[in-house]
């Protein structure tokens, strides 16, 4: 397996890769799933349920099922507060959201929709439910979010954020898994629904204003003065996302020298350019699908991107573009900790199993432990809410981090403060993203790293997710023994879904993605990039051929 980059990658999206929407609406209201076909069941993977309803696998009994599952597992739970709705601007999250607050009304649940009918980011709807439940022990909120994030434009999906804000424990996305599918197989008949336009009518439908409270907040995790009075000429496209109102409001309300280079929303995202595999992705960790941003980096001293429910960031600096995910997250953490006295002293570094060792350097530079765990966002949100990690962060350009006086901001990814925090780092320090980066490179070595993506079927993310460390016949990697092989995360031995081999001087992780149809290998070589590519090419045999072992 080997990724292939597509030949008009980086590329204006032509007509020809537009999302009909008309069609892609019509199948999400006409299509029904067969809960007797796995791809069309109700299957919640890192971050929620996602599918396409051209393929029968995000559809309106799909939502309708898990929203009724929620409410179900409300009531079991005894979470009787307000429950935070927020949707992105995907083609399929208006339709899912209508089909959502039909079931939440007729179950009764009080429920939080934007005030003013815009789109609403996963980090508001975050927010919202740790702002409501502070110091509360009973009548907790909780939330969902309608968003397949960052995926094509043919995607849904549909996440659940219980009381502490972030995305949901296992035992919790199982139980809703449960529920929606014996829905699905029952036709319905136990869904409590009533219209849309009754259900918007309904006394338990109420108006919340995420957008102005996150806003208003935002100097109690960003130090916008310093933003503001240096005078940092700052950029941001919202990619077409779920924030792209947020922006301009964030920049009047803090008095900003930041221009929105693109604030259209549509739902092919045409604006977009092709990513690596000649589709459209709103990704603003891909040097592909952020051409267009990287190319203006020379007019900014540094600009950012999001991606549609404004979880992900992307950051380019002037000095070296499009900063790599793992070389932003370690600036980050460098920066926040040195910079934010009012943390706790024990505070964590939350990293995940594939996320750089940089980050592990840092740690031990700062004094700080860090804890490795499996991908996934939800492993982090209970530290997040506490306090005892100040800053998570994922390779995949998700992060979030504590308020400047330590208490939590959000639990779950929070695309829009690590993108402000960039300005920040480059107001205070004088030096952009990319140029911290490279001082941490004099400081504590370099790091060489990458990842290849390809095409894997279910069967093969299967095979991949349950591989043991004993199935790994190699004792060496790129020259070198292996001290260890992993199928556990060190911090909490839960297993991360893949395999990962450590030497000396290098690692590689392998693991499916819980979002698409791919297979993944991150790597790192702490030599040059001559050995990264001899590790990434072995640990691609290594791992075909323990999949093929019978």
């Amino acid at each position: 397996m080997s990724t292939s980059v597509h030949e008009h990658a980086g590329e204006p999206a032509p007509a020809s890769c537009l999302t009909d929407v008309p069609r892609l609406v019509t199948a999400y209201f006409a299509l029904r799933p067969d809960p007797a076909v796995a791809s069309q069941r109700v299957a919640f993977g890192t971050s929620g349920h996602r599918g396409v309803s051209f393929e029968a696998g995000f559809n309106e009994w799909h939502v309708l099922a898990i929203t009724q599952a929620i409410c179900d597992l409300r009531r079991s739970r005894g979470i009787d507060g307000p429950l935070f709705i927020g949707c992105d601007t995907h083609a399929l999250s208006a339709p899912a959201f209508a089909s959502a607050l039909e079931v939440l009304a007729a179950n009764g649940v009080d429920t939080m929709i934007s005030a003013g009918d815009e789109y609403t980011p996963t980090p508001a709807v975050s927010h919202a439910i740790l702002e409501y439940n502070r110091g509360r022990e009973s009548g907790l909120a909780d939330g969902v979010v309608i968003t397949p994030s960052h995926n094509p434009p043919d995607s849904g999906g549909f996440k659940y954020n219980p009381p502490n804000g972030g995305p949901a424990d296992g035992d919790v996305t199982a139980a809703i898994e449960k529920s929606a599918n014996a829905a699905l197989e029952n036709g319905l008949r136990a869904v409590r629904r009533r219209g849309f336009a009754d259900a918007l009518r309904a006394s338990t439908t109420h108006r919340h204003d995420y957008l102005g409270r996150y806003v208003e907040q935002i100097p109690q995790v960003i130090d916008v003065e310093a933003i503001r009075a240096s005078g940092v000429r700052i950029a941001v496209d919202p990619l077409g996302g779920a924030g792209v109102h947020y922006w301009q409001r964030i920049a009047e309300r803090h008095r900003l020298r930041l221009d929105i280079l693109n604030e259209s929303v549509d739902p092919t995202f045409r604006f977009m350019t092709l990513d690596w595999d000649g589709r459209i992705r709103m990704d603003p960790s891909s040097p592909y699908a952020m051409r267009r941003l990287i190319a203006l980096r020379e007019r900014y001293d540094v600009a950012f991107a999001c991606d549609t429910d404004h979880d992900r960031h992307g950051v380019v600096a002037r000095s070296r573009g499009l900063l790599p995910s793992n070389h932003y997250l370690s600036v980050a953490i460098d920066y926040l900790f040195r910079h934010r006295a009012a943390w706790r002293a024990d505070a964590s570094i939350g990293k995940t199993i594939v996320s750089s060792s940089m980050i592990d350097r840092i740690g031990t530079r700062l004094g700080r432990r860090v804890q490795e765990t499996p991908v996934g966002f939800k492993w982090f949100a209970a530290g997040l809410a506490d306090g005892s990690i100040g800053f998570a962060g994922e390779e995949s350009a998700g992060a979030a981090f504590a308020r400047i006086d330590g208490r939590a901001w959000t639990t779950d990814k929070d695309g829009i403060a690590p993108a402000l925090l960039s300005a920040e780092i480059t107001a205070r320090t004088g030096r952009d993203p990319g140029e911290c980066y490279a001082a941490l490179e004099e400081a504590l070595g370099r790091v060489y790293a990458d990842r290849v993506e390809a095409a894997a079927d279910a069967a093969q993310k299967k095979r991949l997710s349950g591989l043991a460390p004993e199935r790994i016949a190699s004792k060496t990697l790129a020259g070198e023994p292996i001290l260890a092989v992993l199928n556990k995360a060190p911090a909490n031995g839960a297993s991360f879904g893949g395999i990962k081999a450590i030497t000396a001087s290098g690692w590689f992780a392998a693991r499916p993605s819980g979002t698409e149809d791919i297979y993944k290998i991150y790597a790192e070589s702490f030599r040059d990039e001559k050995h990264l590519r001899e590790i990434l090419a072995e640990a691609q045999r290594i791992v075909d051929s323990a999949l093929t072992r019978s």
